[in-house]
């Protein structure tokens, strides 16, 4: 029901667009806030459209992720009541191109979107299985930061429940099978930087995570190959003239915006990090972590369970 009703949200604003046009869509929503449009205050949604004449009442420990038409994010975390014209014009002038990628997150969760990832991605029984790192097929494993959040599904038993208790460990190689690097976690993720001396020189390096001490729950090798000269800069002119954003920023809405430019620019390893960064910044933040599932979903990283 809930999705419909954004669905239904999300068609009435393109069919009368002409006669309102929006100032700011809603990416992220945490809390019991509202949005007044014309005499009558109802929940804010995400996914909808607010417009220059629309009012806003935030709630206590309670956030607002918005994107506004010019494609520039905003977050409003301080409760009160804000008039929509105001925080439009905080923002002052300037454009950006995030929109089309904003908009490509905002359809892929509706109904019609979640039905062709469906279709696409298929489903997959539970069962006991290696480690599933959520890394993509090497065709995919460029990557442009030095910075990388390697992440995994939890190891589970033959009933599909996760078992409890184990440390994993990451290992990092060189294309010749010599260890680079050894982690050690109780957790399903760590942070490796790639510009570590460790690395010099490694134009590509191999991943892999196994369960301490369980030679059958360990995961396939991933490769992940450093952007070449060319396309780094192609990628840093990118990101400084199409988001116009600080890609050092601490504000969750730039890390997800991060995100999904990644996403759209074929950087999946880099998109990978974006998420995980946005779900940290604002771990309380359930849209988040929704928009990271469904692009793992979307990019066959993963697959759907059946329950």
């Amino acid at each position: 029901m809930k999705k419909n009703i954004l669905m239904v949200m999300l068609l009435l604003t393109a069919a009368f667009g002409h006669a309102q046009e929006y100032v700011f869509k809603v990416l992220a929503n945490k809390g019991a806030n509202e949005v007044k449009t014309a005499d009558a205050w109802v929940p804010i949604k995400t996914g909808a459209s607010l417009n220059s004449s629309d009012e806003l009442k935030i709630a206590d420990n309670a956030y607002l992720g918005l994107v506004h038409k010019s494609g520039r994010p905003m977050e409003v975390k301080q409760a009160g009541s804000y008039k929509i014209a105001d925080l439009a014009a905080k923002l002052g002038s300037g454009n950006s191109v995030v929109n089309k990628y904003t908009d490509f997150i905002l359809s892929s969760n509706s109904e019609e979107g979640k039905k062709n990832r469906m279709a696409a991605t298929g489903s997959v029984t539970r069962g006991l299985s290696s480690i599933k790192v959520n890394m993509p097929a090497a065709q995919y494993s460029g990557i442009y930061n030095d910075k990388m959040v390697i992440n995994w599904e939890p190891a589970k038993n033959e009933e599909g429940l996760i078992r409890e208790g184990l440390t994993y460990v990451t290992t990092i190689m060189d294309m010749e099978d010599n260890v680079l690097l050894t982690t050690e976690t109780t957790d399903t993720q760590v942070t490796v930087n790639l510009g570590d001396g460790k690395f010099k020189n490694q134009t590509a390096v191999l991943v892999e995570v196994q369960a301490k001490g369980d030679s059958k729950s360990v995961s396939e090798r991933h490769v992940i190959k450093r952007l070449n000269t060319a396309n780094r800069e192609k990628i840093k002119n990118a990101l400084a003239t199409d988001l116009g954003i600080n890609p050092e920023s601490e504000s969750a809405m730039d890390k997800m915006v991060l995100a999904l430019f990644y996403e759209q620019n074929g950087l999946i390893l880099d998109a990978i990090t974006a998420y995980q960064d946005a779900i940290k910044t604002a771990p309380d933040v359930q849209d988040y972590k929704t928009a990271y599932q469904e692009f793992l979903l979307i990019k066959g990283i993963k697959k759907e369970e059946k329950k």
